[in-house]
């Protein structure tokens, strides 16, 4: 599950999209994202072609396997990270911003200590 942090925040935004939206286009994650569709196409091809997402005719975008994989375990970091800091004390706007961050950087062994270790 090797991908960067461009890759991890996109299939990210697509899995909470999937979570409001009926069907997930590249319209939605460029306007969510605040991104260019032209970008949003490119890394689309990008998730496309390493098989973390398929697109229909219609345009429908949908996790793989291994995309929701990756999704999930971001989000996971994100909503704990988040909850973690502003349990903390720190301000709620603040601790979204800093959770983004530390969710791509963190080892997995690091995390699960953490989570492990602290009570929300």
């Amino acid at each position: 599950m090797n991908v960067n942090e461009s890759a991890e925040n996109y299939l990210e935004t697509i899995l909470i999209l999937s979570h409001r939206l009926p069907v997930v286009r590249s319209v939605d994650i460029a306007n969510e994202l605040g991104f260019k569709k032209s970008s949003v196409s490119i890394a689309m091809k990008n998730l496309r072609e390493k098989k973390h997402i398929v697109v229909s005719d219609s345009g429908f975008i949908t996790l793989t396997p291994s995309g929701r994989a990756i999704a999930e375990e971001i989000y996971e970091r994100h909503q704990f990270l988040s909850a973690w800091l502003t349990k903390l004390g720190v301000d709620p706007e603040v601790a979204v911003q800093d959770a983004c961050k530390m969710e791509h950087v963190i080892s997995r062994e690091s995390f699960n200590a953490i989570k492990q270790n602290i009570q929300l």
